[in-house]
Protein backbone atom coordinates (compact mmCIF):
# COMPACT_ATOMS: atom_id res chain seq x y z
CA UNK A 1 0.00 0.00 0.00
CA UNK A 2 3.02 2.13 1.21
CA UNK A 3 2.01 5.84 2.77
CA UNK A 4 -0.38 7.85 1.38
CA UNK A 5 0.82 11.58 0.99
CA UNK A 6 4.52 10.54 1.27
CA UNK A 7 6.01 12.31 -1.39
CA UNK A 8 4.22 15.75 0.48
CA UNK A 9 5.88 14.56 3.85
CA UNK A 10 8.85 15.13 2.53
CA UNK A 11 8.79 18.10 0.98
CA UNK A 12 6.83 19.38 4.10
CA UNK A 13 9.94 18.22 6.33
CA UNK A 14 12.49 19.97 4.26
CA UNK A 15 10.29 22.83 4.80
CA UNK A 16 10.54 22.74 8.25
CA UNK A 17 13.66 21.85 8.65
CA UNK A 18 14.72 24.56 6.01
CA UNK A 19 13.06 27.16 8.70
CA UNK A 20 14.79 25.79 11.42
CA UNK A 21 12.16 24.11 13.27
CA UNK A 22 11.93 20.57 15.16
CA UNK A 23 10.18 17.56 13.89
CA UNK A 24 8.85 14.80 16.41
CA UNK A 25 7.40 11.22 16.19
CA UNK A 26 6.34 8.67 17.85
CA UNK A 27 4.01 5.94 16.43
CA UNK A 28 1.99 3.24 17.56
CA UNK A 29 -1.89 1.34 18.01
CA UNK A 30 -3.20 4.12 19.89
CA UNK A 31 -6.39 2.21 20.06
CA UNK A 32 -8.14 2.64 23.03
CA UNK A 33 -7.35 6.39 24.03
CA UNK A 34 -6.47 6.67 27.41
CA UNK A 35 -4.58 9.59 30.10
CA UNK A 36 -1.36 7.53 29.41
CA UNK A 37 -1.83 8.58 25.38
CA UNK A 38 -2.44 11.89 26.00
CA UNK A 39 0.42 12.41 28.64
CA UNK A 40 2.72 10.58 26.15
CA UNK A 41 1.95 13.41 23.19
CA UNK A 42 2.02 16.01 25.12
CA UNK A 43 5.64 15.27 26.61
CA UNK A 44 6.49 14.15 23.12
CA UNK A 45 5.05 17.70 21.83
CA UNK A 46 7.39 19.91 24.27
CA UNK A 47 10.52 18.12 22.87
CA UNK A 48 10.06 20.14 19.25
CA UNK A 49 8.05 22.24 16.99
CA UNK A 50 5.42 19.79 14.71
CA UNK A 51 4.63 16.00 16.40
CA UNK A 52 3.59 13.56 14.17
CA UNK A 53 1.81 10.54 15.00
CA UNK A 54 2.33 7.09 13.17
CA UNK A 55 -0.65 5.54 13.54
CA UNK A 56 -0.58 1.47 13.06
CA UNK A 57 -3.54 0.75 10.35
CA UNK A 58 -6.47 -2.30 11.33
CA UNK A 59 -4.60 -4.56 9.45
CA UNK A 60 -1.26 -4.26 11.54
CA UNK A 61 -3.34 -3.76 14.63
CA UNK A 62 -4.88 -7.27 13.50
CA UNK A 63 -1.04 -8.86 13.13
CA UNK A 64 -0.03 -7.39 16.14
CA UNK A 65 -2.94 -7.87 19.19
CA UNK A 66 -4.84 -10.27 17.45
CA UNK A 67 -8.58 -10.48 15.76
CA UNK A 68 -10.11 -8.80 18.46
CA UNK A 69 -9.07 -5.54 18.25
CA UNK A 70 -8.20 -2.59 17.12
CA UNK A 71 -11.53 -2.01 19.07
CA UNK A 72 -11.77 1.48 17.15
CA UNK A 73 -11.23 1.62 13.06
CA UNK A 74 -8.66 3.44 12.28
CA UNK A 75 -10.58 6.09 10.66
CA UNK A 76 -12.13 7.18 14.19
CA UNK A 77 -8.43 6.22 15.91
CA UNK A 78 -7.08 8.69 13.37
CA UNK A 79 -9.74 11.40 13.49
CA UNK A 80 -9.52 11.15 17.73
CA UNK A 81 -5.53 11.73 17.42
CA UNK A 82 -6.11 14.40 15.10
CA UNK A 83 -8.42 16.16 17.80
CA UNK A 84 -5.38 16.42 20.22
CA UNK A 85 -3.85 19.71 20.22
CA UNK A 86 -0.37 18.19 20.99
CA UNK A 87 -0.77 16.67 17.58
CA UNK A 88 0.05 18.17 14.15
CA UNK A 89 -0.55 15.22 11.97
CA UNK A 90 -1.69 11.54 11.70
CA UNK A 91 -0.65 9.30 9.38
CA UNK A 92 -1.30 5.50 9.20
CA UNK A 93 1.32 2.90 8.36
CA UNK A 94 0.39 -0.85 7.03
CA UNK A 95 3.84 -2.65 8.27
CA UNK A 96 6.80 -1.89 9.72
CA UNK A 97 8.80 -0.94 6.53
CA UNK A 98 6.40 1.56 6.04
CA UNK A 99 7.18 3.02 9.15
CA UNK A 100 10.95 2.60 8.34
CA UNK A 101 10.51 4.69 4.88
CA UNK A 102 8.35 7.48 6.87
CA UNK A 103 10.92 7.70 9.54
CA UNK A 104 13.92 7.83 6.57
CA UNK A 105 11.67 10.92 4.88
CA UNK A 106 10.78 12.78 7.73
CA UNK A 107 14.59 13.08 9.32
CA UNK A 108 12.87 13.53 12.86
CA UNK A 109 14.98 15.63 14.92
CA UNK A 110 13.43 13.40 18.32
CA UNK A 111 11.72 9.62 17.87
CA UNK A 112 9.83 9.36 21.13
CA UNK A 113 8.10 6.70 22.62
CA UNK A 114 6.89 5.05 25.99
CA UNK A 115 9.66 4.27 28.71
CA UNK A 116 8.59 0.61 28.32
CA UNK A 117 10.40 0.75 24.76
CA UNK A 118 13.68 1.62 26.74
CA UNK A 119 16.62 -1.39 25.45
CA UNK A 120 14.13 -2.37 22.30
CA UNK A 121 15.07 -1.66 19.09
CA UNK A 122 12.88 1.05 17.44
CA UNK A 123 12.02 0.77 13.68
CA UNK A 124 13.98 3.82 12.35
CA UNK A 125 16.06 4.99 14.90
CA UNK A 126 19.14 5.65 12.30
CA UNK A 127 17.12 8.31 10.75
CA UNK A 128 16.44 10.30 13.32
CA UNK A 129 18.60 12.53 15.15
CA UNK A 130 18.18 11.36 18.99
CA UNK A 131 15.63 9.33 20.80
CA UNK A 132 13.74 9.63 23.53
CA UNK A 133 11.79 7.83 26.24
CA UNK A 134 8.89 9.33 28.30
CA UNK A 135 8.30 7.36 31.51
CA UNK A 136 4.38 6.13 32.01
CA UNK A 137 2.95 7.95 34.49
CA UNK A 138 -0.16 6.91 33.79
CA UNK A 139 -0.88 2.96 34.84
CA UNK A 140 -3.22 2.69 32.14
CA UNK A 141 -2.72 0.91 28.59
CA UNK A 142 -5.23 -0.30 26.29
CA UNK A 143 -4.69 -3.86 27.30
CA UNK A 144 -5.69 -3.68 30.60
CA UNK A 145 -8.67 -0.98 29.73
CA UNK A 146 -9.99 -3.68 26.87
CA UNK A 147 -9.93 -6.40 29.74
CA UNK A 148 -11.85 -4.62 32.11
CA UNK A 149 -14.78 -3.62 29.46
CA UNK A 150 -14.81 -6.87 28.50
CA UNK A 151 -15.07 -8.18 32.04
CA UNK A 152 -17.95 -5.71 33.02
CA UNK A 153 -19.75 -5.82 29.78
Amino acid sequence: MGIEGLNELRRWAAQVHYRGQTIILTNGCFDVLHGGHVQLLKSARLLGDHLIVALNSDRSIRRLKGPGRPIYPQKSRKLLREAIRYVDRVVLFNAESELEALVKVLRPDVLVKGGDWKGQRLTGERWAARVAFIPHRCPESSTKVIARMRVSS
